[in-house]
């Protein structure tokens, strides 16, 4: 709804995001699509941003509304940074995007709701952390994985069942492509990897080393194993 005119906005709305945590870091992923309604608005929006060098956030909700926070957040946590010349700890960055959450509460009764996933290396306690949020800018820390957007509940199934602590890098990157696939599988607003026009979640670790994206080639290549074991299994029953 627009809060001027007081209409409903059929606007575009980004979906699935998880995150997990694995030995080492954080994982932070993303599928592709955006919708309006019942349509595909973009195939390529990127939900998966660094918010600085050893923290992430991933967006589902109305798209506009959601990178401009994310814009916003990467801002603020520069500006504090130069001006005391150290990062904020990772429980004031989760602290600051709660507020920007809690600001947006009018335009989300409006119909642009952005419920964002938070993860980073905290370098105090030296382990990955995760958080999830609510639109009133409610916080909450998890312990193992968390998830947001339309395909959230299909994507949190996968990792219930499969997630396991300690789990390295590798296991956790399969992990996640897996949840995004199968929440793709049952909810029309998450986009499938897509291997005619090279579009593959965004996927994302936050370690003592910082922000590391995945490139296209590695995650394509996990996606076609997952594609193919799906495909054996189908084949065999």
């Amino acid at each position: 709804m627009d809060p001027a005119a007081g209409e409903i906005l059929d606007l575009p709305h980004g979906t699935t995001c998880i995150a997990l945590r694995f030995d080492g870091g954080v994982l932070i992923a993303g599928d592709r699509r955006a919708t309006s309604g019942n349509l595909i608005s973009y195939r390529t929006m990127q939900k998966v941003f660094p918010s600085d060098r050893h923290s992430a956030v991933a967006i589902a909700g109305a798209a506009g509304a959601a990178v401009e926070m994310v814009r916003l957040f990467q801002l603020q946590l520069e500006h504090y940074e130069k001006v005391e010349g150290k990062e904020l700890s990772l429980d004031g960055k989760a602290a600051q995007l709660s507020q920007m959450l809690r600001q947006n509460l009018p335009a989300a009764r409006a119909g642009m709701v952005v419920v964002p996933l938070f993860a980073g290396y905290d370098r105090r306690t030296e382990i990955g952390r995760l958080f999830q949020f609510d639109i009133s800018g409610g916080r909450y820390e998890e312990l193992e994985y968390g998830a947001t957007g339309s395909g959230s509940l299909h994507a949190s199934t996968v990792l219930k069942l499969r997630f396991r602590t300690g789990m390295d890098r590798d296991t956790a990157v399969d992990l996640a492509i897996e949840a995004l696939y199968v929440a793709a599988d049952e909810d029309s607003a998450s986009g499938l990897p897509d291997f005619v026009r090279n579009l593959f979640p965004i996927v994302a670790t936050v370690t003592d080393q910082g922000y590391q994206q995945l490139d296209d080639a590695e995650v394509r290549e996990r996606s076609q194993r997952l594609v193919d074991e799906l495909t054996s299994r189908h084949n065999a029953t």
